[in-house]
């Protein structure tokens, strides 16, 4: 029996298919294909052999078994330096396959488009990933491409008198690449379907978005992978601009900005974020307005940040914004304006998110590798429980407990702590700032105004650092400000430096033992002070 040089052609995307046919056909190959590919080649004029004209067996069950047969897997598996093998195959009569040209059903579009459960299952593909893992488990025998890019080498190299070893095994690892990220969307559907959060076992698709100049330091090599499915809202969708490329620090300092900007809707909202901290948040009845004011929290630290903005930048914001040196801008949209004095530094990157403010969707994890494991947990959308303004206006329950030691301590429930209530502008106050603050690495305090934060403290490895460092931020503008913490205070130190700086109100989460203690001070200065029960660390 006479071998001949056979080329197996399945696939749904079809861009380069019948040029790449075309040029196999030039090498001296026989084409063999199924349905839809099958049709396109021979529209295309080009020879085909039909899967049932080579397994000898009709197509059933819709399609669903086609090439499943002997007469494909033999031909793929079959090991050419095996003189049994080929033994074998010729007494069955079949001709070995020599390069398998497949890529797998849509499952990824069929989700994407928001089908049902019946046809998003008949989109998984049976036959194709069996055909393509065959014929990598062969691949010193097997040429296999599931991605049209390849195209052009593989077609190069048979030009050139055939497909070279090291591009067989780069075409074997991207057979198994493909179908573990294609196992991996199938998995994590059908766990969604069954409500499973957290899998025994999980995988995650990504792809890659862009190489990076370098990491975090330019001795570290980087990249930026993006998930399968582009989240709405998310740093991956942006549309850049103007500028150069971003840095793995740009990346990861403007998701930052993105995360507490979604914490705004309704009012013109600003961010400032550097090192993935907010150094600066405003709001007000414009876009400039709530930019000079994000700006005027901390005009030192903005200088080479980031700004996060959910509108449109138009013209006179540009104009403040061109004072100072900006690594980027981040807006729903920019005007024409805006844009001709942006770009009028080079050194600016400009992106543009449509859909800036959209909300996380309810499947997205938060995760953070770390050496040897992966930490995995739902985002943190708690914000006072749904913004119950009852928190503000009502007594806090109090209870007597006593210690083991005998010693007796009051323990409070959530509201209000204090003799005194917040006014109304406080309570807006405490609001804004309660968003900043959890969004702020831990230790964090943030103390501000209604609509705009006066100073930050971020990071620190004790509460009362935190606090002073916040303070000392906003200088003469902590007078009048409230002061949000994202834990408790385990002393009443915290609340000694707010009396100092004549800070009037406080919104903790409460749950120390030591509450008592800077519940009494706070009584002692007049101070109003809320406990809304949820922690916001953030590390």
């Amino acid at each position: 029996m006479i071998m001949k040089k056979r080329a197996l052609v399945s696939v749904s995307d079809k861009s380069g298919v019948v040029e790449f046919c075309k040029g196999l056909v030039e090498n001296g190959f026989e084409i063999i294909s199924t349905g839809g590919t099958a049709k396109a080649l021979k529209e295309a004029g080009l020879d085909v052999i039909g899967i049932s004209e080579l397994t000898g067996f009709p197509e059933c069950l819709d399609g669903r078994v086609k090439t499943l047969h002997p007469a494909v897997h033999a031909g793929l598996l079959a090991m050419r330096s095996n003189p049994e093998h080929m033994a074998q195959l010729e007494k069955l009569n079949i001709n070995t396959i020599d390069i398998v040209c497949v890529n797998l059903y849509p499952f990824k579009a069929t989700l994407e488009k928001g089908a049902d459960f019946a046809e998003c299952i008949e989109n998984i593909d049976i036959g194709g990933p069996t055909m393509i893992r065959a014929a990598a488990k062969n691949y010193q025998d097997v040429a296999v491409i599931v991605d049209p890019k390849d195209y052009g080498r593989v077609l190069a190299e048979l030009k050139a008198g055939g497909v070279t070893l090291e591009t067989k095994k780069y075409l074997q690892y991207k057979v198994f690449a493909h179908t573990a990220v294609y196992d991996s969307l199938i998995s994590n559907y059908l766990a969604s379907q069954l409500g499973i959060t957290f899998p025994e076992q999980v995988t995650f698709a990504y792809e890659k978005a862009q190489d990076l100049r370098y990491g975090e330091n330019p001795q570290q090599q980087a990249v930026f992978y993006k998930e399968q499915f582009v989240r709405r809202g998310s740093i991956s969708s942006a549309e850049q601009l103007w500028g150069k490329e971003l840095s793995y620090n740009n990346i990861n300092d403007a998701n930052g900005a993105l995360e507490l900007l979604k914490e705004f809707s309704g009012v013109p909202a600003v961010v400032a974020c550097k090192h993935a901290n907010p150094c600066g948040v405003g709001t007000g009845s414009t876009v400039c307005e709530a930019y000079l004011r994000a700006y005027n929290s901390d005009p030192v630290s903005v200088f080479g940040g980031i700004l996060a903005v959910n509108g449109t930048v138009d013209k006179d914001t540009a104009a403040e914004i061109n004072k100072i040196f900006i690594e980027i801008v981040i807006a729903s949209d920019f005007t024409r304006e805006a844009l001709e004095i942006l770009e009028s530094k080079k050194n600016i990157r400009l992106l543009k998110i449509k859909d800036i403010c959209a909300k996380r969707e309810k499947s997205a994890y938060d995760m953070k590798k770390v050496y040897g494991g992966l930490l995995v947990q739902q985002y943190d959308e708690s914000l006072l429980r749904g913004e119950d303004m009852n928190l503000f206006k009502n007594k806090a329950s109090v209870e007597e407990i006593t210690a083991p030691s005998g010693k007796k301590r009051k323990s409070y429930g959530l509201g209000v702590v204090t003799d005194r209530a917040p006014t109304a502008e406080e309570t807006e106050a405490l609001l804004f700032n309660w968003k900043v603050v959890k969004h702020t690495k831990s230790n964090a305090i943030v103390i501000g105004k209604a609509g705009r934060t006066t100073g930050i403290g971020m990071g620190q490895t004790n509460r009362i650092w935190a606090a002073r460092q916040a303070i000392e931020h906003a200088g003469a503008e902590a007078k009048g400000s409230v002061m949000a913490s994202d834990a408790f205070f385990p002393f009443p130190d915290c609340v000694e430096e707010c009396v100092k700086a004549g800070i009037t109100a406080i919104i903790q989460p409460g749950g120390s033992i030591q509450d008592e203690a800077s519940v009494e001070a706070c009584n002692a200065a007049g101070i109003a002070m809320v406990f809304v029960g949820d922690r916001h660390f953030k590390h």
